[in-house]
């Protein structure tokens, strides 16, 4: 059967404009399974994401087994700017009749420009807001005003306050909101002696060395010589923020805390977040707990979930801990080390189950006086980390399981806040496949889990093991928050919630709220499924913001680091992607990701092979593949672009 051509002359239509780097643009057309094109000439004074009206032309579908002819078209005008606001780098040239502004972020494609007459006060390579105030029709950049100065790019504060102005993220709680928090503090709790008293059972914290917010507590008791009661405390942050109060409003906002080299921007303000609600030691603090008695099989025998006021007796660091379990002695060890055998068995016990064992790395930086980063560390969690991390989850999975199965084990159908992580994608399972091969991994894709554990377990001493962990952690689905369960893949738990942080996610917080009405026998009749999945999916949108803001910045600290103590330095790498004009390169030992020109590769002209993930060499015929480990020396660090150049060894 022959596909007759479809012929349309001269038509009119809008949508949303998509401009690349280079200047031509694509507009998506619901009519038309592909995107119109748009040269760069005709894009007429449009900017990435407007609404625009278009005239196209000379669309001829398509034949059988032919690809479709190129729909090309014009920009006849803009109906509606996506943002007229944008954060950029001044640059002031001598004799100039403009300062020009460049944002590097890709949210727009040209520079705006700013007359003369409005530079007074401002100085060269300062990052500042702008506003777009014009675009003459006879002129190649639009027109701006400078409305806000963040201080001179590079410097930590200027890219910290940028970053935050880019996301729309307030660094300072309104007076109003301040107000509300401290009446709290005059406020006395009404309700201790409907709380179970936990304040004489030995209890302690374990956070990072530089931790404000103390979420949660542990305590442990032994009760006969084989059983254990141990009760896992998370603050009561629930009982102080009120569904409706200008603070709770405030608090789901903002959604999460961001943490940040440094510093963070809390999700409460401070006398909440370090005070109030934080469990500090020798105080006595409200917590909403989960206490049960364990046999040394690590058979929980029975549960008691509900509302406590607690008294913890210590503040540990994760390397007082560590320490203490290094040389088996010091405060509370025998209390940490029942803790930390009771954590492996059910480590052994979630990855037996089919959840995936990734021993993540962070990146650590020194910070001098002035912020500049001095030192740039690989750090991998430790057995207190593990210890800490292994209740937390058996707390996130015995709430989630408490209210969503009945006695019985039935499904309850109770409405519930939920954190759930989809099987990953074929396509990106495949790339990952592609990549790690060639380093000597076999991925089999029929018993995925299984055998990315096994990969993992392979991997633990060897350079590549930082990249080939992120390139799986980068193959799987994005957890997220909903009340449509759907279990959590990557731990293999069929219920998991988020119940442990409230004082840094409102996830958790809405996690507190609906278990406090089970618990006191009420139905949540006041708010609907649609609502709960509404805050679920504002969640996860504010949590993605944090990360991407979390992230940048530090890219920023690495790309800082590696430009003023390693340029003109050699180092290996193992490729990560290819383009028709770069290849991408993770740097073994900063886990930070350069860019090679292929047309700096002084050995041979090397084109891309888009099908096998491949690049070849026109004369010699030499083959680079993704996962290929190669060595490349440090050329150029670019702090504006965040970017870092690499010249092929």
């Amino acid at each position: 059967m022959k596909y007759k051509k479809k012929k349309i002359h001269n038509n009119f239509t809008t949508g949303f404009i998509n401009i690349t780097s280079y200047g031509y643009a694509f507009v998506n057309v619901n009519e038309f399974q592909k995107d119109i094109f748009i040269p760069k000439k005709k894009t007429n004074r449009a900017l990435e994401g407007d609404l625009v009206k278009i005239k196209f032309k000379n669309h001829f579908g398509y034949f059988k087994n032919k690809k479709k002819k190129r729909i090309e078209g014009e920009v006849l005008k803009v109906i509606k700017r996506k943002r007229k606001n944008f954060i950029g780098i001044l640059k002031i040239k001598p004799y100039s009749k403009y300062g020009s502004v460049i944002i590097y972020n890709k949210t727009i494609h040209v520079n705006i420009h700013i007359p003369n007459n409005k530079l007074k006060g401002h100085f060269h390579n300062e990052k500042v807001l702008v506003r777009i105030v014009s675009w003459p029709k006879d002129y190649n950049n639009p027109l701006g005003e400078i409305i806000k100065v963040f201080g001179f790019s590079g410097e930590h504060k200027t890219e910290l306050d940028s970053l935050l102005e880019e996301h729309e993220i307030p660094d300072k709680f309104p007076k109003k909101i301040e107000k509300e928090a401290k009446k709290i503090l005059s406020t006395k709790d009404s309700d201790f002696n409907t709380r179970k008293d936990m304040r004489n059972v030995n209890t302690f914290t374990i956070d990072p060395i530089d931790a404000k917010d103390f979420d949660d507590a542990l305590s442990i008791k032994k009760l006969e010589p084989n059983i254990w009661e141990i009760g896992i405390h998370i603050a009561d942050v629930s009982h102080y923020v009120k569904e409706g109060s200008l603070l709770d409003k405030e608090a789901y906002t903002r959604a999460t805390s961001i943490y940040f080299v440094g510093g963070v921007i809390p999700m409460l303000p401070k006398i909440l977040s370090n005070d109030i609600c934080s469990l500090h030691p020798e105080k006595e603090k409200l917590s909403f707990s989960f206490i049960f008695n364990i046999n040394r099989k690590g058979k929980i025998l029975k549960s008691w979930i509900g509302k406590t006021i607690i008294r913890s007796n210590r503040r540990f660091t994760y390397e007082e801990v560590q320490k203490i379990i290094d040389n088996k002695k010091g405060d509370f060890y025998e209390e940490i080390s029942t803790l930390l055998f009771f954590s492996k068995i059910f480590t052994k016990k979630r990855l037996n189950n089919g959840a995936i064992f990734l021993d993540k790395i962070e990146i650590k930086f020194h910070l001098d006086e002035k912020k500049n980063p001095t030192k740039l560390c690989l750090e991998k969690n430790n057995e207190a980390h593990s210890l800490i991390e292994e209740f937390m989850l058996l707390a996130n999975k015995k709430i989630s399981e408490f209210v969503s199965l009945n006695s019985d084990g039935t499904p309850s159908q109770k409405t519930y806040i939920y954190r759930v992580h989809d099987k990953p994608d074929s396509k990106k399972i495949f790339l990952l496949k592609k990549i790690i091969e060639p380093l000597g991994y076999i991925l089999d894709v029929k018993n995925l889990k299984t055998s990315i554990n096994h990969i993992l377990k392979k991997i633990k001493e060897k350079p590549e093991k930082n990249i080939i962990e992120n390139l799986i952690l980068r193959s799987m689905s994005k957890a997220k928050y909903s009340t449509k369960n759907i279990g959590h893949y990557g731990l293999s738990f069929l219920y998991y919630t988020h119940f442990t942080s409230p004082i840094r996610r409102y996830s958790d917080i809405i996690a507190h709220r609906l278990l406090h009405y089970y618990l006191n026998k009420k139905k949540c009749k006041s708010k609907s499924v649609d609502f709960y999945e509404e805050q679920s999916k504002h969640c996860s949108y504010k949590e993605r913001i944090a990360i991407d803001i979390e992230r940048e910045f530090s890219k920023f600290l690495q790309v800082k680091y590696l430009k003023k103590y390693h340029i003109g330095k050699e180092f290996y790498g193992i490729i990560t992607g290819f383009t028709d004009w770069s290849v991408y390169i993770d740097l073994l030992l900063f886990q930070t990701e350069g860019m090679v020109r292929l047309r700096d590769i002084k050995e041979d002209t090397y084109i891309l092979n888009q099908k096998n993930c491949t690049i070849i060499g026109k004369k010699k015929r030499k083959i680079y593949s993704l996962g290929d480990k190669v060595k490349v020396k440090l050329i150029d660090a670019n702090i504006e672009k965040k970017q870092i150049t690499l010249d092929w060894i």
